[in-house]
This record gives structure tokens, sequence and C-alpha cells, in this order.
């Protein structure tokens, strides 16, 4: 069974960077995906950035050219670098692991998640 620890969130202004990351543990299938995800209270979980375990990556639209997502395999970490930040960046970021192949910003295709991690951005 696989194990997330989500960490890196706060509180930050607006135009400013956090760097967020994920600890996996437990067997890892070598075709897997993981993905951040983003919650805000009375909203569906919607998908941030996602990776493939051949490293193929996606971005939703609203982060693309200031989030990078990013995994060191030797440590089994995953990563979401996010600069530019913007007030409605703000949510509980949260880590998913897949034993999909590809990623898709679907909740319902994780299989695992983490305990999620604050981040609050104020303009």
């Amino acid at each position: 069974q696989v194990q997330l620890v989500e960490s890196g969130g706060g509180s930050v202004q607006a135009g400013g960077s956090l760097r967020l990351s994920c600890a996996a543990s437990g067997y890892i299938y070598i075709r897997h995906c993981m993905g951040w995800f983003r919650q805000v209270p009375g909203k569906e979980r919607e998908g941030v950035a996602g990776i493939t375990s051949d490293g193929r990556t996606k971005y939703t639209d609203s982060v693309k050219g200031r989030f990078t997502i990013s995994k060191d395999n030797a440590k089994n970490t995953l990563y979401l670098q996010m600069n530019s930040l913007r007030p409605e960046d703000t949510g509980m970021y949260y880590c998913g692991y897949s034993g999909g192949y590809d990623y898709t910003p679907l909740p319902t295709q994780f299989d695992i998640w983490g305990q999620g991690t604050q981040v609050t951005v104020s303009s």
C-alpha cells in the first residue's frame, strides 16, 4: 500500500512562490501516475497538474507557465513548484497516486491520497 505525505504549504502574498512536496512510501508500481489536486470549501477537488512514470506532464490551463510538476524517483518524492501565485490558487492541495498509466485530472481515477497541505495566497 502506497502512503503519501505532503508538505510545503503556507501563506504568501500574490506574486510569491511555494514548493510543495509529496513523499511516497510503500510499493509503487513501475507504471503509475501522480498528480496534484486542489480543493476549496464547497467545491469539488480539481486536478492542477499530473505526471506519469515516464515523465509526461499535464497542467490545468490556469496554472500553465506558473506551476511546474516534477519528481525525484530516487527519493520517491513528487514536487509542485508554484510561482506567480494568485489569490485564486488558494486551497488545500492534495497529492494523489494512481496505478493507471496516463494522467487524467479526475479525482476518481486516483486510488491513494495524502492528508493535504494548505496554500493561502493573499492579495
